[in-house]
């Protein structure tokens, strides 16, 4: 556990629907270390969304231990959750998420606004993570001014504007064609060279294989967690 980001310890997670009650995630224990690159996998109904949530700090587990990057996040509050997650992830979503009417340099530099750092310092911090997903050229132009592509790029300058302890990615080519999604697997391969912790959520073999470790999930447990022999390597 010394070098893990990521420890968990008996995770579960329960929903109620009236009197019943759904036990989504059933006891999940897993470690992460420090730059690894590990894809999360299962089915419909496995648990891997609810596990990511968790993860994220986006929900708490009914029941188990989180630990995140040294931070005892499973006992925490809301304001206390937000306040980890804004400094310790980065999240790229299938959706982008990005706001209209912002250009993309200001969704970049949108974490830096809550982290109260100044305009100027802000500016420069987005511009060197947009050189970094080779989007320079296109920096004051707004999402709908912009391809799936590009704004993924967008999304996922976003994510290292705050310089994050772990990449969050869930299904990130989700709403890409195969020629991009392959160079939106190539930024991640980079961003992982460069020293990052990105752990992936897919449903798609190929996307995974771009990962060196692959933990699969079903039914609420973990059922497999090996190195990816299939590795995809991008120069």
């Amino acid at each position: 556990m010394s070098d893990s980001i990521i420890h968990l310890e008996g995770i579960r997670k329960s929903y109620f629907m009236g009197r019943n009650e759904l036990e989504v995630l059933k006891g999940i224990s897993l470690d992460i270390q420090r730059n690894e690159y590990v894809a999360l996998m299962g089915p419909s109904g496995s648990g891997k969304s609810t596990l990511m949530n968790i993860v994220g700090c986006l929900d708490t587990a009914s029941a188990g231990k989180y630990i995140l990057n040294g931070h005892d996040v499973s006992t925490m509050k809301d304001n206390d959750l937000a306040t980890i997650r804004n400094k310790e992830i980065g999240f790229v979503f299938q959706q982008f998420n990005l706001l209209p009417r912002l250009t993309a340099l200001e969704n970049v530099a949108l974490p830096l606004v809550y982290a109260g750092i100044g305009k100027k310092q802000r500016n420069e911090k987005a511009m060197h993570v947009m050189e970094m997903v080779s989007l320079v050229d296109r920096s004051h132009h707004k999402p709908n001014e912009l391809s799936g592509g590009q704004c993924q790029r967008v999304a996922i300058a976003r994510a290292l504007v705050n310089d994050p302890s772990l990449i969050l990615a869930d299904e990130p080519t989700g709403n890409l064609d195969t020629r991009t999604s392959y160079e939106i697997m190539g930024i991640f391969d980079n961003i992982y060279k460069n020293g990052n912790t990105i752990v992936l959520v897919t449903h798609e073999e190929d996307i995974a294989n771009h990962a060196r470790r692959v933990v699969r999930l079903r039914d609420g447990l973990v059922e497999t967690d090996r190195a990816n022999e299939k590795l995809i390597l991008h120069k």
